[in-house]
């Protein structure tokens, strides 16, 4: 069966939502007791990456509260979706790997709360305003184009969902807090580290259901996209980490384990504090799309510090390279990751496509089989960089993650001390905040890899990322992929040619490497009795 990107799935009517998504605050154990029998029966058609349609029928348990003392149970609240026919044959759920898909983008608060279908969530475009719950109709597509990319800005489209229902595994769809949100006192309660609490109690909800929810609760394999995929990864970095305990308490998270078995992220925006100087390594030299070049010394003096910073990580690179330092990071992405890259996209093409976009790109070298070029030649031929430096702690405190580090009624904050040091806004003080650093270690997956190495942590990880996504820079997810291997992880890392943010154009492999990692089927469909 060939499980891919272009996925539709049939309208399924309407659900009205569970009294359990709203603004209950039951703190009683029974609030977090999965009912099992407390499910819509619906049927949908998913089409593969072969072209194939499926009929699935599957069970379907509409918005439920995982916390007993919520802050906002319209975004505290997962879905459930467990397949039971595939095609006409009896599916048993029991013990299939559970996906545990976020739809988090930009660090926005995400719900779940109106949803109605398998592929429900969504990420909130401002003001934490949750979703409209109207299922996808026959005629929507589960990716936003046909390479099965996600939205531009993150969060995911519901074709990983729909296709792990196909594949016969158990889909749960969390939501959780996020950065805009807030109270009627001009609060913000969705700032870090609020998402990852949320997914964790999530994962706890779900383990603590064991037996009463479908799936194997020891096999959940989360995935996300961007602030999600970022997210995924500081999920399956930091399971049981005491350092989250105080938090997940005070929303009565239930008493059990959230660490996960595995990981699929897709181009992570993660490890903040050291993203500004990874990103002026990675594209300073690269004009903004205006033309504009953006401020050398500025650019230099984040360098400088990346240099400092990656010499400390003391990482070896994939097949052998050696150690990772910023004199030779740019010739590990050309050979691990970018020259792999164009090959496996020239070598996918017709001889008359290749020929044409080699005549068009003529910096590459295709021969024996095999794409040759230059880092400074790749450079050139991405072009525009998405964002002006810092990219990421903004010197005028614009930035989405300056938002992501507010607290109180402040909404936005810097959190590096080159940020507050260069602060444009007037603030009194140029120092970060006295609570910034707990912050950074709870919202950090290195921190959890490095410093304080968990071994807990998922030991299995499929990371993407598109060559031309601007983003964030190349590095973070090569140094989080460089981290795992050196810890002997199972890593499964590589790059998409000339895709952006948020692309996904193996989605049936990814849903394959499930099967292999969790030894459902023995790596094979594995799904039908």
């Amino acid at each position: 069966m060939g499980i891919g990107a272009t996925a539709g799935v049939a309208a399924v009517g309407g659900i009205a939502l569970s009294a359990q998504a709203s603004s209950s605050s039951s703190s009683s154990s029974d609030s977090l007791t999965f009912d099992p029998d407390g499910y819509s029966k619906l049927t949908t058609t998913i089409t593969d990456t072969e072209g194939t349609e499926h009929n699935v029928t599957y069970h379907f348990w509409k918005a439920i509260t995982y916390v007993a003392s919520p802050v906002d149970a319209t975004y505290q609240s997962l879905i459930v979706s467990a397949p039971v026919e595939i095609d006409g044959t009896a599916v048993d759920p029991t013990n299939a790997p559970i996906l545990l898909a976020n739809s988090i983008g930009g660090y926005m608060p995400a719900s779940v709360a109106d949803a109605t279908a398998v592929g429900g969530g969504g990420s909130a475009a401002g003001g934490g305003t949750p979703p409209s719950g109207a299922a996808p109709s026959s005629s929507a597509s589960a990716a936003s184009n046909a390479n099965g990319n996600t939205n531009a800005t993150g969060g995911a489209t519901s074709s990983n969902q729909l296709l792990a229902l196909a594949a016969g595994y158990v889909v749960i769809e969390p939501g959780a807090r996020g950065r805009t949100l807030k109270n009627s006192d001009g609060e913000y309660y969705g700032t870090a580290p609020a998402a990852i609490v949320d997914l964790k109690a999530a994962v706890r909800y779900i383990r603590a259901n064991k037996g009463l929810i479908p799936g194997d609760t020891e096999r959940i394999v989360s995935a996300g996209t961007s602030a999600g995929g970022a997210l995924s990864s500081l999920l399956g970095a930091s399971g049981d980490s005491p350092i989250y305990e105080k938090y997940l308490k005070e929303l009565g998270a239930a008493d059990a384990s959230d660490a996960i078995f595995a990981v699929g992220a897709w181009c992570p925006i993660t490890d903040l504090e050291h993203a500004d100087g990874a990103y002026e390594w990675n594209w300073g030299t690269n004009d903004l799309s205006t033309g504009k070049q953006v401020d050398q010394s500025v650019s230099k003096d984040l360098k400088a510090r990346f240099a400092e910073y990656q010499a400390g990580l003391r990482l070896r690179g994939l097949a052998g390279f050696g150690p990772l330092t910023a004199r030779n990071y740019d010739d590990y992405l050309v050979e691990q990751y970018l020259q792999p890259s164009a090959t496996r996209y020239l070598a996918a093409l017709s001889d008359s496509d290749r020929e044409t976009y080699l005549g068009k790109n003529t910096f590459i070298t295709f021969s024996g089989g095999k794409a040759t070029f230059t880092w400074d030649d790749f450079l050139t031929h991405v072009g525009a960089r998405k964002k002006d430096t810092p990219a990421f702690d903004a010197f005028d405190l614009s930035a989405g993650e300056n938002n992501e580090f507010g607290a109180g009624t402040t909404e936005t904050r810097h959190f590096t001390a080159y940020g507050a040091k260069n602060d444009s806004t007037g603030l009194s003080t140029k120092r970060v905040a006295a609570d910034i650093p707990e912050k950074l270690n709870l919202m950090n997956p290195m921190y959890h890899l490095v410093e304080k190495v968990n071994d807990r942590r998922s030991k299995h990880w499929w990371i993407r990322l598109g060559t031309s996504d601007s983003d964030t820079s190349h590095v973070i997810s090569a140094n989080l992929a460089a981290r795992l291997d050196n810890l002997g992880d199972d890593v499964n890392h590589l790059y998409y040619w000339d895709e952006g943010h948020g692309a996904n154009t193996d989605p049936g492999d990814f849903i394959t490497w499930i099967a292999t990692v969790t030894g459902f089927g023995k790596g094979k469909k594995g799904r039908r009795n």
